[in-house]
């Protein structure tokens, strides 16, 4: 099972970008929906109007909707169902999906009710994707890292156990009632240039799905999303090319992850140049960010 959500896990929207294009470009059809009223506030997350394919007026609520293969048996539609969601229709196979806004409440309640389905459907892993803004350029490839709490998925995939100590989304809770239930997961987290981040990130998006297809052994076709990646850097550049604070800013991200990435650099070199970078911008900088993604890089 693939899952994202929309909001704090999901910076310039890149997370949940890689699950619709894996809905788009997989055989997936929905095979539950959680019922918003019990997980979602309307003045937090509120409900868009919009039109249908007949041109109808409707009102989209928040929720989050499981996917499965479509080439599935009838007897699988219990599958939602058995754990109090909204069944479309039954689907079983190698892939699922869930995808959603974060919750407002009830976040228990809620993983317990997911959680049943990925039980039932026989689900053997679960890859969390998620996006957060930070100090990197947008000229450079995206810094993806990947880490897990399952000692054997660790050893097999050669990641780190995560250090991260805070505030976590509801990947995090998602994820340990997995591991809780014997469900192996990982986690692949995109950083996402944050003097960009009121917009789509699709080269963000692109590199989860790099990440993703490495990970599930399924082959992802990318549609017009290596064009839209190429399209959003050169955007940026043009608006770079009017701005010399900003080009100045971009300068030091490259040099920064230049020496990061530079053959030669041990860790001790590359911390301490890092330190030396951020004393020069005075701390943390803008919207922010964080030297984490440059320590904990594939």
């Amino acid at each position: 099972m693939v899952v994202a959500f929309e909001g704090w896990n999901d910076a310039g929207e890149a997370a949940t970008g890689a699950v619709r294009v894996l809905k788009e470009q997989l055989d997936v059809s929905l095979i539950a929906e959680v019922d918003s009223e019990d997980f979602f506030d309307y003045q937090f997350n509120r409900p868009t109007a919009g039109f249908d394919d007949d041109g109808q007026r409707i009102l989209v609520w928040p929720t989050a909707e499981v996917y499965g293969p479509a080439d599935a048996d009838e007897g699988d539609e219990n599958l939602a169902a058995d754990a109090g969601l909204d069944v479309s229709s039954g689907n079983t196979g190698n892939v699922y999906l869930l995808i959603g806004t974060e919750p407002s409440r009830n976040w228990r309640r809620f993983t317990t009710e997911v959680m049943q389905v990925a039980v039932d459907a026989g689900v053997t892993g679960i890859v969390f994707l998620g996006a957060m803004l930070a100090d990197v350029p947008h000229t450079r490839p995206i810094s993806v890292f990947s880490t897990s709490e399952n000692a054997a998925v660790r050893t097999e995939l050669d990641l780190e156990r995560s250090t991260y100590e805070g505030p976590v989304g509801i990947l995090s809770v998602i994820g340990e009632a997995a591991e809780t239930l014997g469900i192996p997961t990982v986690t692949v987290w995109a950083s996402v240039p944050h003097y960009v981040h009121n917009a789509p990130s699709p080269k963000a998006t692109l590199a989860l799905i790099d990440r993703l297809e490495e990970l599930i052994n399924v082959t992802i076709p990318r549609g017009d999303l290596v064009d839209e990646a190429s399209a959003w850097e050169t955007g940026i550049d043009a608006l770079a090319g009017e701005d010399e604070e900003m080009a100045g800013y971009i300068q030091q991200l490259e040099q920064a992850r230049d020496t990061v990435d530079s053959p030669e650099a041990s860790g001790e070199a590359i911390a301490q140049e890092f330190e030396r970078y951020l004393r020069k911008r005075g701390g943390d900088g803008p919207a922010g960010g964080t030297a984490e993604p440059w320590r904990s890089r594939d």
